[in-house]
């Protein structure tokens, strides 16, 4: 039997989008009082702030290293946390969203691309394809939108 590799790239696209059985960014994030972005119930170790830069970050350092020959690893674990704990300004919650939603685009773009051969691995890499960076982006991403999910059930402000 064939593979439909246009099939395949659709279906990556969903599930790196979110919906089915995942949450999308766009609903997590919609209508999060400001107020709240900040707060972290009580045994909650991150609250939604940390969550979404770290989501948007991380999610930036694949898609980087899935493109950039020069690509330099950050360190882990510290780099891949903000170092406040509050958004730093009034804007800063929309611009890391719209990073997120730009670099989910990027990504989206290169599985769409019949040009990517995602089952190449990744010349500057130990091994790793651009199939599994996709994997690892939409695993994350879902997991990570779930926590803020919860944060959200936590402090009365998710509409489900």
């Amino acid at each position: 039997m064939a593979i439909d590799i246009r099939e395949l790239r659709e279906q990556l696209v969903e599930l790196l989008r979110g919906g089915s059985a995942h949450a999308d960014v766009n609903s997590v994030l919609a209508d999060f009082p400001t107020e709240k972005r900040a707060a972290k119930p009580q045994g909650a170790p991150y609250n939604a702030w940390q969550l979404l830069w770290h989501i948007h970050f991380t999610l930036h350092d694949l898609l980087d290293f899935c493109t950039n020959p020069k690509y330099l690893a950050p360190k882990w674990p510290d780099d891949y946390w903000p170092a406040e704990h509050v958004p730093p300004s009034e804007d800063a919650w929309d611009s890391v969203a719209r990073g997120l939603q730009a670099d989910l685009a990027e990504f989206q773009k290169i599985i769409m691309d019949p040009a990517e051969n995602m089952y190449a691995t990744i010349p500057w890499g130990d091994g790793q394809t651009v199939l599994r960076e996709i994997f690892l982006a939409a695993d994350h991403t879902s997991y990570h939108l779930g926590q803020i999910v919860l944060l959200r059930k936590q402090l009365d402000s998710w509409k489900s």
